[in-house]
This record gives structure tokens, C-alpha cells and sequence, in this order.
């Protein structure tokens, strides 16, 4: 049995660039992995995905990326999810656990990950780097550690909806290191009330996490609700996690 972590990412800044032909939007963005987690035991026996925790959610075999990443490298495993980061966050979270699965597999064919997800090849290597293109473009950059306080509400942002909302509202440029917030919050107005929470809280103006439903800001602001992170270095990589 293999015991594994996997970090959420936090993005601190996100522009968008551009957008191809196949309808994929191309961005340019900083990211770092925090210590904010699910954890994942893996175990011998037939292929079959199980989640647990505060957020026990529930995909498709087809939707599930931990199945598809097992699929890609060719493995066969019964595997538990402890849930910590939500769905529909912007934190991340069905991308972490599939990068997981191809750290234990010793899996570092970047090219081949961002098919499964964008912020996959990024999650397999974690720490703190540029990330541009569709997710394939990654520049690591110099480990700072910093510590970020977060704000979840109990609903989340459809991605998907997220950035086509972005298209039909022209493309705006995000007030607070975000192209995406506008568009977010268009969508679901209640973040409005969960952004004036946390900048009650902290003092600071919250940025949104990706296409949301997160909120964050920079420093240590405890509190009941409120969840303190710091950042975390590369992910280790290779078959000393594989057994």
C-alpha cells in the first residue's frame, strides 16, 4: 500500500493571451502548490476509484482523471481519496490527484499529461512556476515561502462557463491579478458576499483562485472557516513512491 499527498495549487496571477482554433484559451500565470491536500492510498487489485472526506464526490469512470491516469501508465489499482480540496474550487484538486498517480508511476511525459488536464503538468512538478500556453509552457521559478489564507465557499464555478462568460462579456482584464474574476462572479454573484467575508477578515483585498469559487489573500489570517496554507517545494517524482 502507497500512501500519497496531493497539493492543491493556488494561482496568484492569471492573464489570458489568447485563443486557439480549437477553442482552448491560452494564458500566462504564476502558481504555486500549497500544503492545503488530499491524501490517496493505493492498494493492489483491479482499477476502482473511491472518494472520501469533506467533499466525497462521485464522477463518471469516464470523467474520473485518477482512472485515466492509471490508464496512461498502464496500472491497474484500487485507490481511496481522502477529499480535502473541493470541486469546482479553482484550487485544482481532480488535477492534483492525477498528478499524484503519475508521480508514483514515475511518469514525467508533460506533453502526454496535459491531455488529461492543463494544471496537470504543472502538479506533477508542484513548487512555484510560470505557467503558460494551455498548460504545457512551464518555467520554474525561485521557491519562496509565503503563507495565504483561503476562503472556500460551499458552492463552486463551473470552468467551463467561467471562461466563455469571459468571451461573451469581451474579454476583460482583471482588476486584481485575474482576467477571469468578472466573469466569475457574473456567473455566480454570490461570491461577491464571500470576497467582503474574507477582506472583513484579513483587511486585504481577496483575489479569486483560478475561475473561482476560492478566495485568497497573502498572510496568516486563522479563523473558524477560514483555512491558513503556506507554499511547498517541487514534488518529489519518481519510483521511490511506487512499491
Amino acid at each position: 500500500m502507497n500512501e500519497l499527498i496531493a497539493p492543491a495549487k493556488l494561482t496568484l496571477s492569471l492573464s489570458i493571451t489568447g485563443l486557439r482554433p480549437d477553442g482552448l484559451h491560452t494564458l500566462e500565470a504564476e502558481m504555486v502548490t500549497i500544503d492545503f491536500a488530499d491524501t490517496i492510498t493505493i492498494e493492489e487489485g483491479d482499477t476502482n476509484v473511491s472518494y472520501t472526506g469533506k467533499y466525497p464526490i462521485s464522477p463518471s469512470r469516464e470523467e474520473d482523471l485518477i482512472v485515466r491516469a492509471l490508464q496512461l501508465v498502464g496500472e491497474n489499482r484500487k485507490v481511496t481519496v481522502n477529499k480535502n480540496i473541493p470541486p469546482g474550487g479553482g484550487l485544482g484538486g481532480g488535477s492534483a490527484n492525477a498528478a499524484a498517480i503519475l508521480r508514483w508511476a514515475g511518469f514525467t511525459n508533460e506533453a502526454e499529461a496535459v491531455n488529461l488536464g492543463s494544471d496537470i503538468p504543472f502538479n506533477i512538478r508542484g513548487g512555484r512556476a510560470l505557467v503558460k500556453g494551455v498548460g504545457e509552457e512551464i518555467v520554474n521559478l525561485k521557491y519562496e515561502e509565503r503563507q495565504f489564507t483561503l476562503l472556500i465557499p460551499p458552492f463552486g464555478c463551473s470552468t467551463a462557463k467561467v471562461y466563455s462568460t469571459w468571451d461573451q462579456m469581451g474579454s476583460p482584464k482583471g482588476p486584481n491579478g485575474n482576467d477571469l474574476e468578472e466573469a466569475a462572479i457574473e456567473v455566480e454573484p454570490r461570491l461577491l458576499d464571500w470576497r467582503t467575508k474574507l477582506e472583513k477578515h484579513s483587511g486585504k483585498i481577496p483575489q479569486l483562485a483560478g475561475s473561482g469559487s476560492t478566495w485568497f489573500v497573502e498572510g496568516s489570517f486563522p479563523g473558524e472557516g477560514f483555512i491558513v496554507t503556506q507554499t511547498t517545494q517541487e514534488n518529489q517524482i519518481g519510483p521511490l513512491q511506487k512499491q
